[in-house]
């Protein structure tokens, strides 16, 4: 995949939060949505340019012109459009994509630019006062669908320890867990029986399809949740499964939970292969 980290700030971390989980919606997977996308982390006003509390914003896409062509019909539409926000730069490296370069033109020629220590910003005036963006933002390789599964005895035991694998995960810098709350309830295989479907019901890991297909899933096990990561790189996404996974195995079975699994697609799903136990292994040693 290709991925960019965006910075939005505003007058404080209230208004920073609407524009970006506004921005971040309908971002749960390419199948769909176009891009996967999620709030990082909060920033405090010594890291942000503007000196405002902000939020970092990671979105990942297939390709390049996806990822630009997302990124900027969402700023266009829930950042620039947000009371007080600003937009700038998460990285500057790799390719450059084009962002306040276009979304200028909403300022009818009254926009106007500024070069500051190299870098081109955009002032497009609106009601409220003004959008400031950077014209440009950076674009790098990155990888999606890492994902690990839970499997519990029900379904509060299996969300509670799903909950504190993403609050562990939450704290590993360069990734996100880009479905509702960082949980997914509806993991899919690749393909289906029914033609032009990409994606459909894991339905070996369902346990209401226990007598009807060969199962993954023991007796005792009645609820399977699944989280998705997303990074920057490979040992990212390492960090982030290890973390989540220590989580999860601290409450065990007396809680039950019973096993640690992943979606495996044969290779289907794309190049780079996570094996659970050697991350596992490999972080501990």
């Amino acid at each position: 995949m290709k991925a960019t980290r965006i910075l939005i700030t505003a007058q404080d971390l209230k208004w920073a939060y609407h524009s970006a989980q506004t921005m971040t919606g309908f971002a749960t997977s390419v199948i769909a949505c176009g891009c996967e996308a999620g709030i990082e982390r909060e920033l405090d006003p010594s890291e942000t340019p503007d000196g405002r509390p902000g939020v970092a914003i990671l979105l990942f896409a297939i390709g390049g012109k996806g990822l630009a062509k997302q990124l900027e019909a969402r700023v266009g539409q829930c950042v620039l459009t947000s009371p007080t926000s600003a937009l700038f730069a998460g990285i500057y490296e790799g390719e450059l994509i084009p962002l306040g370069k276009n979304l200028r033109f909403f300022g009818d020629g009254f926009q106007i630019s500024k070069i500051i220590n190299g870098r081109r910003y955009w002032r497009i005036p609106v009601m409220e006062g003004e959008f400031l963006t950077e014209e440009k933002v950076g674009m790098i390789p990155a990888i999606g669908g890492g994902n690990f599964l839970v499997l519990a005895q029900s379904q509060p035991q299996a969300l509670t320890a799903c909950e504190a694998a993403i609050a562990a995960m939450k704290k590993i810098p360069n990734v996100i867990m880009p479905f509702p709350g960082g949980i997914v309830r509806a993991g899919s295989k690749v393909g289906s029986k029914y033609p032009g479907i990409k994606a459909s019901t894991n339905d070996v890991f369902c346990p209401t399809l226990k007598g009807k297909t060969h199962t993954n899933l023991s007796a005792e096990i009645e609820s399977v949740l699944e989280i998705v990561i997303d990074g920057f790189s490979k040992e990212d996404i390492q960090k982030a499964m290890y973390a989540g996974i220590s989580a999860v195995c601290n409450f065990g079975a007396q809680n039950g939970i019973y096993r640690i699994s992943a979606g495996n697609y044969g290779g289907k799903l794309g190049p780079i292969h996570f094996h659970l136990q050697e991350i596992m292994m490999g972080q501990m040693a």
